[in-house]
């Protein structure tokens, strides 16, 4: 059978990569080619994009948006602004994308190939380290992190009375004490023009919560938050969560609406308004929005915060998959 790559910039592959991505197991927000796209043009640098596809008989097996710097080839991205990774394989075609990437990569040069943030039931898990070890390579397959997400059920009322009851009877406190302080309004600001006004509040209070996260919002990451917002809140998948409290933003996160799940990106909260736990409330509300649309997971991304748990999610790991090339 015949066995054909091309490997090409956006502009080439995009039309390809949106029609696959639906029948893709690792369909995510992250895998999007707008989103990658988008952290190349803030990020790229000095490393070289390597997206290659993949087609047998000429019908498509997959892509694989990679790069490579110095001796290491790398998924296109990296962890701080990428939750998961992985390739666009549809289902069904895992096994002979991964051989023909193998065979494509044993062609090129590298000294490691790294790939971060693969989700637990990722197909990459399942088909590349063997075909890395078969080849003579070593192979490691480490934890990286979890991915804590909760399950949500028809009801806000449902969601409530499933929580452990300790953690029922907080949130109910918490939320009974911030009505008590004022009038308390949350609301979600997702069109382009709206997203693009506001994203000042977000900034702010991200900044304000803590010096590590006032460090990681560099200029650079600033601008691809704004591009990112502009990109999906135009195709209806970008949500900025307010809270006000009697007229102040006191609260802010960010998340993704896509397929079943909303995605919890980031967030922030005024640190004057910790004693009313307004940064949890505002994640909290944020579910009970999920809820009403019909959402069936709440993904609350990678970090193992303490209350995460206490909102009901349950971990998920995603693992980091290193192939070294033996001499």
């Amino acid at each position: 059978m015949t066995q054909t790559v091309r490997i090409a910039g956006f502009d080439e592959t995009q039309p390809e990569w949106e029609e696959l991505l639906p029948r893709c197991p690792s369909n995510t927000i992250f895998v999007t080619p707008t989103w990658q796209r988008v952290w190349w043009e803030c990020f790229g640098g000095e490393s070289d994009p390597q997206i290659i596809s993949l087609y047998l008989e000429g019908e498509a097996l997959g892509i694989a948006p990679l790069m490579s710097r110095n001796d290491t080839i790398s998924f296109l991205g990296d962890t701080d602004l990428f939750d998961y990774h992985d390739f666009i394989v549809p289902a069904g075609r895992e096994a002979a994308f991964h051989a023909a990437l193998w065979d494509q990569l044993e062609r090129m040069e590298w000294r490691t190939v790294e790939l971060t943030s693969l989700r637990q039931d990722s197909p990459t898990l399942q088909h590349l380290p063997a075909l890395a070890k078969a080849g003579g390579h070593s192979v490691e397959v480490v934890e990286e992190d979890m991915s804590p997400v909760a399950a949500l059920p028809p009801t806000w009322e449902e969601y409530v009375a499933g929580l452990p009851k300790k953690h029922r009877h907080e949130l109910r406190r918490k939320l009974r004490k911030l009505e008590a302080a004022g009038d308390v309004r949350q609301y979600v600001v997702d069109t382009p023009e709206e997203v693009g006004e506001r994203m000042v509040d977000f900034f702010r209070l991200h900044r304000a919560s803590s010096p590590d996260k006032a460090e990681f919002m560099t200029e650079q990451r600033e601008r691809f938050f704004r591009r990112i917002g502009a990109e999906f809140s135009a195709r209806g998948q970008f949500r900025l969560e307010l809270m006000e409290l009697s007229g102040t933003v006191v609260a802010s996160c960010i998340n993704f609406d896509y397929r079943d799940s909303y995605l919890l990106y980031n967030s922030g909260y005024d640190p004057a308004f910790s004693n009313l736990s307004v940064g949890i409330l505002n994640k909290a509300l944020s579910i009970k929005e999920a809820i009403g649309a019909g959402k069936r997971f709440f993904d609350f991304l990678r970090g193992t915060e303490r209350y995460k748990y206490n909102l009901g999610a349950e971990d998920r790991a995603v693992y980091r998959l290193t192939v070294r090339r033996q001499p």
